[in-house]
């Protein structure tokens, strides 16, 4: 496996929900960060450091802050689409597509999962060759870059994971030129904000139950107990179908 593979799922690791494995995955984590020539001593200093402190603190802290920053407001959604097409029809079909991607690649889900959910997006990636990881990370890049200046305004260590993307492409720049526009931004995880999202109308996509649309939440995803093994063996892909060309 490439060291880009790794690296990529060194950040899918990172950016998922906090759990035990990944805190005692640490180790490993910051062996493989260390290994990424492509990221500069900054920014492989900060990542490990972050590994560092992941594995000396509270996993309910973790959780709890986490569940704060990305279930709290939209603005720093995980979910690719939400940035793109917000809450239209669009974004279903968005969805059904990028599924139809895995499938064809013999990537197949092992739980209930929102597809475009950015840790199982980079897992994805980290299947696929070097060419094809430049190229989705390219298509997404306006949504990395967003998502970073937004974090960052947060004072957020997640802000760490979209800019490593982006250097992986070399547009880690990119970040500077949108902190204006998200510093600019109203808040929206204020309990104001928060009402009136809640007072809108409940948005499923190929959700069958209350349940189903749950999983949108950090919280839904660590109901529906998804299980990941410690880096490196962090995902269970099926074996291409025949024909996929894999």
């Amino acid at each position: 496996m490439s060291e880009c593979m790794l690296s990529l799922r060194v950040l899918a690791r990172l950016l998922d929900y906090p759990s035990a494995e990944l805190l005692a995955a640490s180790p490993e984590l910051i062996e493989l960060i260390e290994s990424e020539t492509r990221w500069p001593q900054p920014l492989r200093k900060a990542l490990t450091q972050w590994c560092r402190d992941l594995a000396a603190s509270d996993l309910l802290d973790l959780e709890e802050a986490y569940v704060e920053l990305f279930d709290r407001g939209r603005a720093v959604s995980l979910l690719l689409f939400e940035h793109v097409h917000g809450e239209s029809r669009d974004r279903g079909q968005a969805m059904v597509n990028l599924l139809a991607e895995y499938a064809a690649a013999g990537f197949l889900l092992d739980a209930r999962e929102l597809p475009d959910h950015l840790p199982l997006f980079l897992e994805y990636l980290s299947t696929r060759d070097q060419a094809e990881i430049g190229q989705w990370l390219g298509e997404i890049q306006s949504i990395l870059v967003l998502l970073g200046a937004r974090l960052e305004e947060r004072n957020s260590r997640y802000a760490l994971v979209p800019r490593a993307l982006l250097t992986l492409i070399g547009a880690s720049d990119s970040i500077a030129t949108q902190r204006p526009a998200a510093s600019a931004e109203p808040a929206d995880n204020t309990p104001q904000a928060l009402d009136a999202v809640w007072e809108e109308e409940a948005v499923r996509f190929e959700a069958s139950s209350d349940q189903d649309c749950s999983l949108q939440s950090a919280e839904g995803r660590r109901l529906a107990e998804r299980k990941y093994d410690a880096i490196p063996q962090v995902i269970q892909v099926m074996p291409p179908s025949p024909g996929s060309g894999q």
